[in-house]
């Protein structure tokens, strides 16, 4: 499963390419509390046939009365892009399902360019990082090579978007955990690779939609090519496995690193690490384990939620509860 964006832009594109009318629909701007943050998407058919989201479906409902020809209504105008705000009264924003005082604006692109958004496909399905820039007054769309990701910039006048490719995993292990890990990460939007060199692992592996290779995981993750919309996450319970594919990560840009295993095969893992392999403390301190967040999960799949959950954090960069923490929560749980 591609990320919301990808999927959306897809779409659009599809539409536009075979002559539909649509638009795009871009939040520009948050107040408060609101559904959806800033450089979320929706495109909007002129028979009424959405995709992606702005806000809980209100707001989505409002945008097809106003757009669509679904129930009598003008269809898609042929104009410069225009703003629309959403929430600035009390009664706006019941009326609209925005939690009490959220208020969001969108840049609403009328009939956008099939040849531009074709090339914009093309570009994020290689792999690209691109800047699609907006100019208010006449909707001129300009592609731009991204060097890194970035907030979403509007001034009224322009909308820069910075658009990436999908966020990246590297699982080492094909077990049961990997599984629904990788199930996760699916619905997530993430492209997944799954290493594992023991055959009777992978030949089991069950997943489509997911790139496997019998690679040594050392030699998976340089192929890999971690950079910052990528995270390595080490489950095979082998420290021949998982430490190899450890030491290479450490070295790279991946926002995530992480290993299973209890606190005491995390420490040793650490002590291996440092004492044979010659890692630093600073280098160290960029791996999580044990992996996830501590949730008194005890079955693969409540662990695969804890540890997607601290992925998803580490993405959106959310800080979580440090080890002393977590000793505190499990002993809560003990009977007084």
């Amino acid at each position: 499963m591609e990320s919301i964006d990808l999927t959306v832009l897809r779409e659009l594109k599809d539409w536009r390419v075979s002559g539909r009318p649509a638009l795009l629909a871009t939040v520009v701007h948050t107040w408060g509390s609101s559904p959806r943050p800033p450089g979320s998407m929706l495109a909007l058919r002129e028979d009424g046939r959405i995709s992606g989201s702005v806000s809980g479906g209100c707001i989505e409902d409002d945008l097809i009365d106003r757009y669509s020809r679904a129930n009598g209504g003008p269809g898609i105008p042929g104009r410069a892009p225009q703003v629309v705000r959403y929430g600035v009264s009390a009664d706006e924003a019941h009326r609209f399902g925005l939690p009490c005082g959220g208020t969001l604006e969108l840049l609403l692109e009328f009939n956008p360019d099939a040849v531009l958004l074709d090339e914009l496909v093309r570009t994020l399905d290689h792999g690209t990082l691109v800047t699609r820039s907006l100019r208010c007054t006449d909707g001129h769309v300009a592609l731009n090579k991204a060097v890194a990701p970035a907030e979403v910039e509007f001034d009224g006048r322009q909308l820069s978007v910075t658009l990436g490719p999908a966020y990246r995993m590297l699982l080492i292990g094909a077990g049961t955990l990997a599984q629904y890990l990788a199930t996760m990460a699916l619905f997530n939007g993430f492209d997944i690779t799954l290493c594992d060199p023991r055959r009777e692992y992978l030949d089991a592996w069950t997943i489509p939609g997911i790139k496997t290779t019998a690679d040594m995981p050392d030699d998976a993750v340089v192929a890999f090519r971690p950079d910052l919309r990528s995270c390595v996450v080490a489950l095979s319970h082998d420290p021949k496995l998982d430490d190899l594919a450890l030491l290479e990560a450490l070295h790279s840009q991946a926002f995530y690193i992480g290993a299973i295993g209890s606190r005491r095969n995390s420490a040793n893992r650490r002590n291996r690490l440092a004492t044979h392999f010659g890692e630093s403390q600073e280098s160290l301190s960029r791996l999580h384990g044990p992996v996830g967040i501590y949730i008194g999960s005890k079955t693969p799949p409540e662990i695969a939620v804890s540890v997607m959950a601290e992925i998803l954090a580490a993405k959106n960069g959310v800080k979580l509860p440090s080890t002393i923490q977590v000793e505190d929560a499990k002993n809560a749980l003990q009977p007084a």
